[in-house]
């Protein structure tokens, strides 16, 4: 249902732009404007080029706002004019795929799948797994203790294809995200258990490989490709019982890894200034440690040897963003700090208010994070620390924002609103 608040945005134009994803002598992460693909955005990086959003505004200055069936925390993703997310109902007995057009916010398709009704961790979702999209199809993770599957829907809505990776076991739900990267769509099968991350064709969904790894709590953090020239490329994962670890994309063989974080990672890895970032943490509070790893080491990293490690005022569930040599922690708690890199000097810490569940993202140097009362705070993504507005969704959230071609998606529990640029 599209809220009587639908206007009309107007006519935009797509270009693209170059998206800094903050890694010495990388090329730059080439993200179309009117892609939005993933979790937080070009390979992960929660960073947009995109110009003109306010820091500031009322419910009433939405372009659109559509409510969803039942409830999420996903977000959003996009390719030209269709924007897909997920949703839930019936305590996970539906699960929902939705396509909407981003310019209206209008509801193309809807597809219900039928599952068992499951335990989940109170700020947790049936439908907390953000899709990812290559432009030919939409791939979506769901799960429930006896099933997790991944599907792909074509445009259109019709279904190419489903796996299931078997049970899924785990107190809080099913969250982490699936990736594209050429061939492959890529999900970590992190399991209270026997876990392991896997791959399979993109258009068949038949397994490429799958690379097995020790059980022993859940982990949600979504992998990132690292790629540079005239190197090989690199998965680099997260979970408390691997630390971080790089794989060959191709065959899931390990290229290197950490020791083991003591706590769960909810938090997804980030790369740049020559460091890999990965942070572990428990509910209830703050993240408890966060680990910069080199981005060429030989072989295995051992405790000895991360360029440095940080113990407080840390994120235990949002991701960090590294933007022009800095790495911004957007804490649970309300906090914000910024970090100098590659040493892992604090430059300032404050208290931003409320608490928080979903990512920031930076967009045009100003960082966007959703509390989960609701509230759309914007700070300066700067080394002088600079509150820039808060502004109401109008629903609670515990959502990343999505941008693609002028229009910043912002999602509540059952909700999503566009706020466009202002040209």
């Amino acid at each position: 249902m599209i809220s009587l608040r639908t206007r009309c945005v107007g006519p935009f134009v797509l270009i693209a732009s170059f998206v800094h994803a903050g890694i010495v002598h990388a090329e730059d992460v080439v993200a179309d404007s009117a892609h939005w693909s993933r979790f937080r955005g070009p390979n992960g990086t929660g960073i947009s080029d995109e110009r003109g959003f306010p820091t500031t505004w009322t419910e009433e200055d939405y372009a659109w706002t559509t409510e969803l069936p039942g409830e999420g925390h996903s977000s959003p993703v996009v390719w030209d004019q269709r924007l897909f997310v997920t949703s839930a109902a019936d305590e996970g007995a539906v699960r929902y795929v939705l396509c909407l057009d981003p310019a209206s916010g209008a509801i193309r398709w809807t597809r219900a799948v039928g599952m068992n009704r499951s335990h989940k961790h109170a700020k947790s979702s049936w439908a907390s797994s953000t899709p990812a999209t290559d432009g030919e199809r939409v791939y979506v993770a769901f799960a429930d203790v006896e099933n997790h599957n991944l599907s792909a829907y074509d445009f259109d809505g019709n279904l190419v294809w489903r796996r299931n990776l078997g049970k899924f076991e785990s107190q809080h739900g099913q969250g982490v995200s699936p990736i594209v990267y050429g061939e492959l769509v890529i999900i970590p099968n992190d399991q209270d258990g026997p876990s392991s991350i896997v791959a399979v064709d993109r258009r068949t969904g038949r397994t490429v490989w799958s690379a097995l790894r020790g059980g022993r709590e859940v982990s949600y953090a979504t992998p990132m490709i690292l790629e540079r020239p005239g190197k090989e490329p690199q998965l680099i994962c997260a979970s408390g019982v691997t630390g971080i670890t790089s794989l060959d994309p191709l065959t899931g063989g390990k290229n290197w890894g950490t020791s083991p974080f003591p706590l769960r990672t909810v938090a997804s890895p980030v790369a740049g200034q020559g460091v890999i970032v990965g942070s572990c943490g428990t509910g209830g509070s703050l993240g408890v440690l966060l680990r910069a790893v080199p981005i060429d080491p030989e072989g295995d990293v051992s405790d000895g040897d991360f360029v440095f490690e940080r113990k407080r005022e840390l994120p235990y569930v949002p991701t960090p963003v590294i933007h022009a040599g800095h790495l911004y922690l957007w804490n649970d708690n309300g906090t914000a700090a910024c970090v100098a890199l590659p040493g892992g000097e604090t430059v300032w810490t404050r208290r931003v208010g409320g608490t928080f569940s979903g990512s920031p993202v930076c967009v045009d140097g100003k960082l966007y994070c959703i509390s989960e009362q609701g509230e759309v705070a914007v700070i300066a993504a700067s080394p002088e620390y600079e509150l820039l507005g808060k502004s109401p969704l109008g629903v609670g959230s515990h959502s990343t924002p999505a941008i693609a071609g002028g229009r910043m998606f912002l999602r509540g529990f059952d909700r999503l609103s566009c706020l466009a640029a202002r040209r």
